[in-house]
């Protein structure tokens, strides 16, 4: 079977940046292999364009430039934020403030972002909303363990499902 929408992929896969002879930045083996449903936007839409009609046992092996991974790094994505945002019961949690901590936030209209701490002022901490991969060109090698056509349920839901039959068991990255 093809990989096409409404398919459930199963891959391995490593990831490296700045080409295939960049650093490793992820391995994903095929003992626990990534599963997704193919098709319904949950992974980069280049990268599904580039594994379609792939189908169980075939390899690949690309580079995904910036602009077509996590976009490049944008300027007016590091911002400053005053302290008194993150003000608990009564007062500022200090400890959170460090270079290089990540701090889960939620934007004006409620959307769920992570914030890299670049600089700590005094009465203010400048944070970084970019992508941790901005900026980075991506290069993606790895291969076809498994696809499989979606349930009526899973594309309903437009989301696998885990159980024994469908993806080997919840000991697999499903769900």
């Amino acid at each position: 079977m093809k990989i096409s929408k409404n398919t459930v992929v199963s891959l391995s896969y490593e990831l490296r940046i700045d080409g295939k002879d960049g650093d490793v930045i992820q391995t994903v083996g095929v003992e626990r292999p990534l599963m997704f449903m193919f098709g319904v936007g949950s992974l980069i839409a280049e990268f599904e364009r580039r594994i379609e009609n792939l189908q169980t046992g075939d390899t690949f092996a690309f580079l995904l430039p910036c602009e077509e991974a996590y976009g490049k790094a944008l300027e007016d994505a590091v911002i400053e934020v005053p302290k008194s945002v993150f003000i608990l019961d009564v007062e500022t949690d200090n400890e959170l403030f460090f270079e290089g901590n990540t701090i889960p936030m939620t934007d004006a209209q409620g959307n769920n972002l992570n914030g890299v701490v670049v600089e700590v002022k005094d009465d203010s901490v400048v944070m970084d909303f970019n992508h941790p991969l901005a900026g980075d060109d991506l290069f993606f090698s790895g291969t076809i363990v498994n696809v499989r056509e979606a349930t009526p349920e899973e594309i309903k839901d437009g989301r696998m499902h885990c159980s024994p039959s469908s993806c080997g068991g919840c000991g697999s990255s499903c769900g």
